[in-house]
């Protein structure tokens, strides 16, 4: 197996004497599709941090490959309502980026219609995209997703992270994700680790699901029930919803 694009070794991380993450070893190599998954409060989104160098760990050790370039959507982007931001100024923060880019990005993402709308008009598959489509500005090689599906509704779930899959695949970037969304996820990704504070299980999808530690915090019922299928459609939705048939 190739060099790890960035990992953690023995990482802690603890605030106000309470213990967030315990000696947490983790890997993200080239090409990989790696998701987090952990109940409320597992420490996925503060090992993510961790990871970026947005928190430095109580203690262990962090490391990137050098020259790694990575592209970034959070889980929460603060956006002042009162602010008459469109799309294509949104995406232009990003430094020496022009229109033709952005417009390129939201292309690649299904969201190039939105370039000219105000942030606060977007819904939430759109706004996503949106923050997809800023990160992917970047070039990445690893392309990090922090709840890509949130205040997306069931029907866009799965489009949204076939659309993930499809930028791993196009791009050859990896992806590390955090989600919730565990029925639709598990068919996308390459490998799973599952925390909770610190890490439980860690491998292939399959696997996880049979894992004892993976049962304890999830429930005997719920791994039983996780579809692990390929999705595979005779139509795609547009980013309103609306079905667009395929060619065949």
């Amino acid at each position: 197996m190739s060099d790890p694009l960035i990992w953690s070794k023995s990482v802690t991380l603890k605030k106000d004497n309470q213990t967030i993450l315990s000696q947490v070893d983790f890997e993200c190599h080239p090409h990989e599709i790696v998701t987090l998954i952990g109940p409320n409060g597992a420490g996925k989104s503060s090992l993510i941090k961790v990871l970026l160098g947005l928190q430095p760990p109580s203690s262990g050790r962090v490391g990137r490959k050098k020259g790694l370039v990575i592209g970034y959507a959070p889980q929460n982007v603060q956006i002042d309502a009162s602010l008459p931001m469109t799309v294509e100024r949104f995406l232009r923060c990003v430094p020496k980026v022009s229109k033709a880019q952005c417009e390129t990005a939201l292309k690649e993402v299904g969201a190039h219609v939105v370039i000219d709308q105000s942030l606060m008009t977007l819904s939430g598959g759109q706004w996503q995209r949106v923050l997809i489509a800023r990160a992917l500005l970047r070039n990445p090689q690893l392309l990090v997703l922090d709840e890509p599906a949130q205040g997306v509704d069931i029907a866009g779930q799965a489009q949204l992270y076939e659309l993930i899959a499809d930028l791993n695949h196009q791009r050859g970037c990896a992806v590390l994700l955090v989600s919730h969304d565990l029925h639709v996820v598990m068919a996308q990704t390459n490998r799973v680790l599952c925390l909770n504070q610190h890490v439980c299980c860690d491998g292939q999808p399959s696997s996880v699901l049979a894992d004892p530690s993976f049962i304890e915090v999830f429930g005997s019922q719920a791994a039983k029930s996780f579809a692990l299928y390929p999705h595979s459609h005779n139509h795609d939705h547009d980013i309103d919803g609306n079905i667009i048939h395929k060619e065949l």
